[in-house]
């Protein structure tokens, strides 16, 4: 596929995307692909298939000259839904605070 950039004429976005968009905002801008069709080739590219060994926060795609970052892929689908917030971060409420009724059975016994 190392020649997919120089007969991007010939090729299907969906199957192969590298040839046809340069970055995940090239895929949500591009207005003749349906919320569908933007979500299979960003979820291609999150996949771990693509993942670089080295370093697995980069996605190496097979067409493109150069990684580009999970988080820009991921940050693309969350756009999709509509969702413009940073994921959230780790850690988040303990356990024993979202399950009530077990503190308090560790309380009575």
């Amino acid at each position: 596929m190392s020649n997919a950039n120089t007969i991007t004429g010939n090729l299907d976005p969906l199957f192969h995307p590298a040839a046809h968009y340069a970055s995940p905002d090239d895929v949500l801008n591009d207005g003749e692909l349906s919320i569908p069709e933007k979500r299979i080739i960003l979820s291609s590219w999150a996949s771990e298939m693509f993942a670089v060994e080295s370093c697995p926060a980069l996605r190496e795609i097979p067409g493109m000259g150069y990684t580009l970052r999970l988080a820009d892929i991921l940050a693309a689908l969350r756009r999709l839904d509509g969702e413009d917030d940073d994921p959230p971060r780790p850690g988040g409420v303990p356990m024993r605070l979202r399950r009530p009724w077990a503190a308090a059975q560790r309380q009575s016994a």
